[in-house]
């Protein structure tokens, strides 16, 4: 199954419902479900800021299914979402993409590298999905 690495908070939020949009500034005809993995590097400012603490780094955390890619080609359809994708409207430069995310599930934890954009994951098990 593919995964994405993500950046604490992100990571987390998306867990908690609080992220529904996943912004990229590449696109993708991926749709269908794929694992979160929340990677090494962590933005402690931003946890912070949402007040996440103690996040888990390194692992594949949970699973969500992409189902729509949203594309952004100005600050003010950025703004508008602003609420689900949790990201500053500072970063806005050039045309985005936000990959509308359902169907979240948080699982127990399984380390795993991380890689940039999707990558191939074989976990081996069958996995232990938790409610949020």
């Amino acid at each position: 199954m593919k995964a994405l690495s993500l950046r604490q908070p992100w990571a987390e939020l998306i867990l908690q419902g609080r992220k529904t949009i996943e912004t990229r500034t590449w696109n993708t005809q991926f749709r269908g479900r794929f694992y979160i993995h929340a990677a090494k590097s962590v933005n402690k400012l931003w946890c912070e800021l949402f007040g996440i603490q103690n996040s888990v780094t390194g692992m594949l955390v949970g699973s969500a299914e992409l189902v729509e890619v949203k594309e952004y080609n100005s600050l003010v359809q950025w703004a508008a979402d602003n609420e689900k994708h949790c990201c500053p409207l500072d970063i806005w430069t050039k045309k985005r993409y936000g990959f509308v995310l359902k169907n979240v599930l948080r699982i127990t934890p399984i380390p795993c590298k991380g890689k940039l954009n999707f990558f191939e994951v074989d976990t081996g098990a069958t996995l232990d999905y938790r409610h949020s």
